[in-house]
Formats: C-alpha cells, sequence, structure tokens
C-alpha cells in the first residue's frame, strides 16, 4: 500500500501557518454550570435561565470535546482556543436567529421548559443574519451552558474567554454521584449512543477519562470504575480549581448541592454580582419547581429523566441514614479498596463543604 504524501502545495500552507486565532468576540458573557455527573447541574442551570438575560440551557459538548483532545495533547493550544472562542460565538448567534433550539417537550433543556419560553418562538420571526451583532449589543444575553467534567480540563475555555466566562462547578457528596455514574459506565462505555473521545490503550478501546490509570479502569467493575473515576475527577478538578483562584478569583464559583438547596440567597447573590443579572420573579417560580430551598437533600423533582439516572425518593428519616443506605448498596459490589476510596472521598467532602 502506498502511504499518502503532502503535494509541494500542502507542504507549503504548512510551512507558512504559524498560527490559528479568532480576534473578534460576539459574546460578551458566558455561564458554564460544570460538574459530575450526578452533582445537580441540572437543577441549577434551568434557575439561571430565569434570571435577567441568561439564555435557556444548552449544553456544549463540542466545547467539552475540544477540551478533552487538547488534555490528551491531540489539539495545539492556539487551535483549541480559536476553536473555543469559534464555537461559543457560533452557539450565541445560532441561539439568537432561533436556530438550534431545543423545542423537544420532554428534555430539560427544552424551550418549553424555559421561564420564559416566547422569546424563542419570537426569535424565529425576528430579522436575522446582519441584525444579529447589533441585537446581541442591545440586549446583551448571558449564554448559558451546561458541560460535563470541564473543569479539569478547561484551560482553552478560561484562556480562550478570558474575562468573559464564569464557570460555577456544582458538587456533591460522592455518595449521592455513584449510582449514576455506575449506571453510566454499564449503560453508555462502548455504546454508539455514547458520543464521546475514546482512547486506545493495548489495543482496547477506553473512555478519555481512563487515560493516565487505565489498567485500574480495565481490572474494575463497573462500581468499581464509578468510585475511581469520581476520584481522579476530584483530584483534578480541585488541582485545577486552586489554579484558576491564584489566577483570578472571580472566573469561579463553587456550589455545593447540599448548601444550595437549602439556603440558595448566599450563592444567588454571588452568581448575581459576578455575571451582573438579577434575580426576578421568574426565578422564584423556576425555583419552586426545582424545590428550592428543600427540607430534604434528596427531594427533588420527580422526572423521569432523574429516575433514569438513578433517583429514588427518599426513604430514609435522616440524611446520615440515607447516606449509610447509600454507603451499604456500593459496599456490596466493590473491592475493599474501592471502598476505602470512597470512605475517604466522603470524608474529605464532609469536612470541606458541609
Amino acid at each position: 500500500m502506498i502511504e499518502p504524501t503532502l503535494s509541494n502545495n500542502n507542504l507549503r500552507i504548512q510551512n507558512q501557518l504559524s498560527k490559528v486565532i479568532r480576534k473578534e468576540q460576539l459574546t460578551d458573557k458566558v455561564v458554564i454550570v460544570d460538574g459530575q455527573p450526578g452533582s445537580g447541574k441540572t437543577m441549577l442551570a434551568p434557575i439561571l435561565a430565569s434570571m435577567e438575560r441568561v439564555e435557556l440551557l444548552s449544553y456544549a459538548f463540542e466545547v467539552e470535546f475540544i477540551c478533552r483532545l487538547f488534555h490528551l495533547n491531540k489539539i495545539d493550544t492556539d487551535a483549541a482556543i480559536a476553536m473555543v472562542r469559534m464555537l461559543i460565538d457560533h452557539k450565541l448567534y445560532q441561539t439568537m436567529m432561533g436556530r438550534d433550539t431545543n423545542f423537544r417537550y420532554s428534555d430539560l433543556s427544552s424551550a418549553f421548559k424555559d421561564a420564559n419560553p416566547w422569546r424563542y418562538f419570537k426569535r424565529i420571526f425576528q430579522k436575522g443574519d446582519m441584525f444579529i451583532p447589533e441585537r446581541i449589543k442591545t440586549e446583551r444575553p448571558i449564554l448559558n451552558l451546561t458541560t460535563h467534567d470541564l473543569l479539569s480540563m478547561s484551560d482553552p475555555v478560561f484562556s480562550g474567554l478570558e474575562d468573559s466566562v464564569v464557570l460555577i462547578e456544582v458538587v456533591r457528596h460522592p455518595l449521592y454521584m455513584v449510582k449514576q455514574q455506575h449506571l453510566n459506565m454499564e449503560r453508555l462505555l462502548n455504546n454508539s449512543r455514547d458520543i464521546n473521545i475514546y482512547i486506545e490503550h493495548n489495543k482496547q478501546q477506553l473512555p478519555y477519562f481512563a487515560a493516565g490509570w487505565e489498567e485500574i479502569f480495565i481490572n474494575s467493575n463497573s462500581m468499581e470504575k464509578a468510585v475511581y473515576c469520581i476520584e481522579k475527577t476530584t483530584n483534578k478538578s480541585n488541582d485545577k480549581r486552586k489554579q484558576r483562584e491564584e489566577l483570578n478569583p472571580l472566573s469561579i464559583i463553587t456550589i455545593p448541592f447540599e448548601k444550595f438547596v437549602i439556603d440558595p440567597v448566599p450563592y444567588m447573590k454571588e452568581i448575581e454580582a459576578k455575571l451582573g443579572t438579577k434575580v426576578g420573579a421568574k426565578t422564584m417560580k423556576i425555583m419552586r419547581k426545582q424545590n428550592v430551598p428543600r427540607k430534604v437533600l434528596s427531594d427533588s423533582p420527580a422526572l423521569e429523566i432523574y429516575k433514569r439516572c438513578g433517583w429514588t425518593p427518599p426513604s430514609e428519616k435522616s440524611e446520615n441514614a440515607e447516606l449509610n443506605k447509600k454507603r451499604e448498596m456500593v459496599a456490596e459490589g466493590v473491592s475493599a479498596e474501592a471502598l476505602a476510596v470512597l470512605d475517604r472521598l466522603s470524608e474529605e467532602y464532609t469536612q470541606k463543604y458541609l
């Protein structure tokens, strides 16, 4: 088989191309709600969407893919930064044009679930194209994105968007996240539905997050994979948060799920200040739909998607009893080593956030 070679013209372009850039920027402010699966991101993002000028929640899978490939050293720094800037602007432009808006009624990201759905119907009939940049300047929309495990690999986002971005990291007790992550390991891995970054290790296909602990991943069952994934992601996120706080303390807000659902006011005030927006009557309405504030931490709305991800109504009389029940469920299916990791993560989380 003859290997393909670069033509002289391609070589000339390659030698001349020094850097990929995007100087212009349509997007003035972006809020990214990030966290591990099961942390409570989809509780917070609709609440943010009800605040003044904040757009409907939207998933930013393309940005996740770029950051993961950059983390794996598969994309150059300049290209990753330019792509993030371009995709953020593209998402805002399409949103303001009335394109790529989710009208699937049952989805959490559906326009029908938004506090002000009529703005998205209105945009379908408004003038677009060359009118959009001026409307963006006038209306000053805040793009509202939800991501998965982005913080630990977020360098292209912060480098590309700088002061335009505020990342809200939702954290939660590991025992409340492990069930959903266990289900993800069972249902999604090596499934054609899982449109994600995979790597090759000893001729096996592994998910991107197994990079650096491939053998542990291969030799673990699905529940153990979930425990170790929580551990690795938590450690990387902690390191990146510390680094970002030293560079720009205004760029990240860390919200413990347990504290927010009991007393959201201090966090909402911080969000107002950093995004330059306001809570309104619609915010209060959406918070009531999310059972915020609530008396019991696990008293989430009984949505089908939450049930599919492992949520069950609280059955114990106290929070400690609920946690013990969840620990017993995990203990039945993991090694002593994995259980020790989970116990350590739980203790560290309790000391830091509760």
